[in-house]
């Protein structure tokens, strides 16, 4: 009795040609016509405040003061101006 060993033997893999796919018709895209520009009518400011100057007799000085001042405190003057003269639009 003789006992046969198995051994493994390599098949070649049936080699696949890749095909290309098929290119789909070549479609046009539809395309939105273009809008009309807007004429440029004056925008009311951000978030609706409107302050007029126009008219204004005052100075920078008697706003702000004779003395160097930083930016933040600017800001603080101008809004204590022009709420004590009604010049918003609130």
């Amino acid at each position: 009795m003789a006992i046969k060993k198995k051994t493994k033997t390599k098949k070649k893999a049936a080699t696949k040609k890749k095909v290309a796919p098929k290119k789909k018709a070549a479609t046009k895209k539809k395309v939105a016509p273009k809008k009309k520009a807007k004429s440029k009518a004056k925008k009311p400011a951000f978030g609706g405040y409107a302050i007029n100057f126009a008219g204004r007799q005052e100075t920078v000085e008697q706003v702000f003061g004779k003395k160097p001042i930083a930016p933040s405190e600017m800001t603080k003057k101008i809004w204590v101006f022009v709420k004590s003269n009604s010049l918003s639009n609130r």
